[in-house]
């Protein structure tokens, strides 16, 4: 018996080496699945970025270019004119390569097919591959000049689970600091429009801004406090511009593209001053409404880029590329929150009407950082290798 144990001790005391060459190669294969994802994701660029790929002509009167009602209905194996600013469009807004759109010039190829319905498909449109009366319409529609990079693709199919739909910048990007976190900003005024009138007051156009600053702080532990005159680096800088002014992003008159903003932590946050500016929807006379876009709903958009969100494929959410004329939208949607939490946490002052656990984040692309409250994209991986290494030392 005694012969036995010895030799059982013995087979035991060949199999260990073994097991710990295996346990540590198996080690080194996970270490290199990580850094490899690492490097993945720090080299892809920001979708703000990408976003001025191809430019869009004025009309003649100044307004921005919008698709003619000729276009509808056009699909795949037509030629219409026009469809090649169509093509660009989609270009400039992620949906197409710059040198697909440019081939071609207004021949419908299956590239523009495909361009059309991962447009319609991002955008919660009905997805049939042609230029229909939803599609026109939605490309008509004002909207942020920040390219669609995170949402476009990423729709939920899934009608059984509520899905969230909002995405971050590559690399998740926030604004750090001291806790509390305090975030200055400065807001220009609006310039002077066509015939030398201002269309709305300094003190006009601050209370709008103030009040979307505090529609994100009222949900996350961030403090928005408006630079004195004395602070000239404040963190965010909200500006008024007309066209080309000198950051890539061309502005493209009334209509059209109506602000872009950059993620943290750069502050830019720039409105277009050729736009029928409001702070009171209700106030606008019918024809005026035509054309009036409000300040606080664009505003509070943009200031979701300054903090870190990237576009949302919901309709109903502030981070929704588009708007309508006339529109006053500036409560954040639970979409919203949670996007902004997820990076941020929650104000402990803020409550929900309806507590429930935020979704996981559709992310424009993986991080490798994690965050209070937040569950990593490493976690399956650490999981692992925590296993991997229980073993070695166990062994």
């Amino acid at each position: 018996m005694q012969r036995n144990f010895d030799d059982a001790l013995s087979s035991l005391a060949l199999k260990l080496p073994c097991r710990r060459a295996a346990a540590c190669l198996l080690l080194l294969l996970l270490l290199g699945i990580l850094s490899s994802c690492h490097d993945v994701a720090a080299a892809r660029p920001a979708p703000a970025a990408a976003a001025s790929a191809a430019g869009l002509r004025r009309r003649p009167d100044g307004a921005a270019w919008r698709p003619s009602e000729h276009l509808r209905d056009a699909g795949r194996g037509s030629r219409v004119a026009g469809l090649a600013e169509v093509k660009m469009y989609l270009a400039r807004f992620g949906y197409m390569h710059p040198s697909r759109a440019e081939h071609g010039a207004d021949a419908f190829d299956e590239h523009t097919e495909a361009a059309v319905k991962l447009y319609q498909s991002s955008l919660g449109l009905p997805v049939t591959g042609r230029l229909d009366a939803a599609t026109v319409a939605r490309i008509a529609s004002p909207r942020c000049g920040v390219g669609d990079g995170g949402i476009r693709g990423r729709v939920s199919v899934s009608v059984s689970v509520p899905a969230s739909r909002f995405t971050f910048f590559g690399g998740e990007p926030r604004w750090t600091g001291p806790d509390p976190l305090v975030l200055t900003y400065s807001v220009s005024p609006v310039p002077a429009a066509a015939g030398g009138h201002h269309r709305l007051s300094p003190e006009a156009v601050r209370a709008a801004v103030r009040s979307a600053f505090a529609r994100w702080a009222r949900v996350i532990p961030v403090e928005f406090v408006e630079a004195g005159g004395d602070d000239h680096h404040p963190d965010i800088r909200v500006r008024f511009y007309e066209g080309d002014h000198g950051d890539g992003w061309p502005f493209d008159g009334q209509g059209g593209v109506l602000g872009h903003a950059y993620p943290p932590e750069d502050g830019r946050l720039h409105l277009d001053a050729a736009e029928h500016w409001t702070v009171d929807v209700d106030k606008e006379t019918t024809a005026s409404l035509a054309a009036a876009v409000d300040l606080e709903s664009v505003a509070t958009h943009e200031i979701g880029h300054i903090l870190g969100l990237d576009h949302s494929s919901s309709p109903e959410a502030i981070m929704y590329p588009y708007i309508q004329f006339g529109e006053r939208k500036v409560e954040l949607s639970m979409d919203d929150i949670d996007g902004a939490q997820l990076l941020y946490g929650s104000n402990p002052r803020f409550s929900r009407h309806e507590p429930h656990a935020p979704a996981p984040p559709r992310r424009s692309d993986p991080s490798p950082s994690a965050s209070p409250g937040r569950e990593s994209w490493l976690s399956g991986p650490v999981s692992l290798l925590c296993v991997v290494l229980a073993m070695l030392v166990t062994l």
